[in-house]
């Protein structure tokens, strides 16, 4: 006599399965769509990170109160498991004592890569809000999950004061109604001129 669990012959367990998944349609039809891999997270018509980045890094080579032609590069690296592309930044200065120094948006550039590490271009519009101190970058083809990108920021010359500059930064995700991401605060130290 033998003894133990009796196999099920396997067209009946593949029958009793699919019985089982038709049963439950209407429970799996209810699994938000941002719950599946490689999609936007939307939720009441926003658009949101599955992953969201979490800080920015800011370089400049140029650090001299008044220094013509500086450059500041704002680096950000976005999730492989973002779960949406990035469609653009929000760069608002939150400090500094000089607060009317100006920025040449038509001349902002994006890069993937780091500073010194250029690699492909990407398109990139910005505008900037003198009342609000703000730039606003947008990429029209947004940058993929995965991608580490700098934003390079021209202002006309670098503030006439030093001071230590900061500059809140936020993310929005590609699709409707884009809820921004914080990624914190950029840091820039300007400096007198040494003389000695």
């Amino acid at each position: 006599m033998r003894t133990g669990t009796r196999l099920r012959h396997p067209a009946r367990v593949l029958s009793s399965i699919a019985t089982a998944l038709l049963a439950a349609g209407p429970l799996l039809s209810t699994v938000p769509p941002f719950s599946q891999p490689g999609q936007a997270l939307e939720l009441r018509g926003a658009t949101y990170f599955q992953r969201a980045p979490w800080k920015v890094d800011l370089v400049s080579y140029n650090s001299i109160v008044g220094q013509p032609s500086a450059r500041y590069y704002f680096t950000v690296e976005l999730p492989q498991d973002a779960g949406a592309s990035l469609a653009g930044l929000t760069i608002r200065q939150s400090r500094g004592v000089d607060n009317q120094f100006r920025f040449s948006p038509e001349r902002t550039e994006a890069f993937v890569g780091r500073p010194r590490q250029e690699g492909q271009a990407i398109a990139v519009e910005a505008s900037f809000d003198q009342r609000q101190r703000e730039v606003r970058v947008t990429f029209p083809e947004p940058v993929a999950p995965g991608t580490t990108l700098t934003v390079m920021l021209k202002p006309w010359a670098n503030p006439s004061v030093s001071d230590t500059y900061m500059f809140q930064v936020q993310a929005f995700p590609a699709g409707p109604n884009p809820s921004p991401a914080s990624l914190g605060f950029a840091t820039l130290r300007i400096y007198d001129p040494d003389w000695r």
